[in-house]
């Protein structure tokens, strides 16, 4: 299938490792230009390269989403160099445990900074060129908007947020033809989840006490998994498709998890 998105011009928060890499590196095999945001040289550096060597095409800006000032850098910097912004993938955040009883709100808050606030940001600043170009917007949130975790309660919210922002946007934006859409991952094996994992005492075990739970085939979703739902819904090949909330997760939201036993 061709997803029509050769030299369309997409930016990817977070889109230096995990979750973001691979949806950078997705949308440059099929011939788009990435533009990969990250708070270190080190990786964005390190996917620049492993693309150009292949031959393809992205562009790399370092920076500090939670920071407006560095948003608007990022957005006049990528308009600078291409002239167009045809997409922009909402992706970058974490996990930090800024729960209720041991949060407080003053944690509270920062985290909103850092897991919503440049969601609505970078949508905002790219707006004026993705009107333009009739272009797409992709929110990724996260199964605990839907069935909570525990101790997470900013993280929890800013999902949630991000999930009412994609309708709501897609509402409002209905006139500009552009479409916005929300991919919910719950398990996938990145980076810093890796780190999460290995916080735990036997982190093979608990691994293993995981991917029992995930109804499909019990493993984990795949960053590729994730960047080509991620490159779908940016195409052209779902014209017709806004408003959704889509969920690439095993049928770990939706399918009773015991029914691994009936594999047995």
């Amino acid at each position: 299938m061709n997803l029509n998105l050769k030299n369309k011009v997409i930016i990817i928060t977070g889109g230096t490792k995990g979750i973001g890499a691979g949806i950078s590196k997705m949308i440059s095999e099929e011939g788009g230009i990435p533009v990969f945001i990250g708070r270190g040289k080190d990786a964005g550096q390190e996917l620049l390269n492993s693309l150009q060597t292949k031959g393809l095409k992205g562009f790399f800006i370092q920076g500090d989403i939670s920071k407006l000032e560095d948003c608007k850098r990022i957005v006049e910097a990528s308009v600078k160099k291409f002239g167009s912004i045809y997409g922009l993938v909402n992706n970058a955040g974490r996990n930090d445990g800024i729960g209720l009883k041991d949060g407080t709100p003053e944690q509270f808050k920062a985290s909103l900074n850092d897991n919503l606030y440049h969601y609505y940001n970078m949508a905002h600043l790219c707006l004026s060129y993705l009107i333009k170009s009739k272009g797409s917007i992709v929110n990724i949130s996260s199964k605990t908007a839907l069935t909570g975790q525990g101790n997470t309660s900013a993280y929890a919210a800013a999902k949630g947020a991000q999930l009412a922002m994609t309708r709501e946007w897609a509402v409002e934006l209905l006139k500009y033809s552009i479409r916005v859409n929300a991919i919910i991952p719950a398990e996938v094996f990145t980076p810093m989840y890796k780190n999460w994992i290995e916080t735990f005492d036997n982190p093979v075990e608990k691994v293993k006490t995981i991917t029992e739970k995930i109804p499909f085939e019990n493993r984990m979703t795949t960053e590729e998994e994730i960047a080509k739902t991620a490159a779908f819904l940016l195409s052209d090949a779902s014209s017709h498709t806004t408003g959704q909330h889509i969920f690439v997760d095993g049928g770990y939201v939706h399918l009773d998890r015991s029914l691994n036993t009936l594999n047995n």
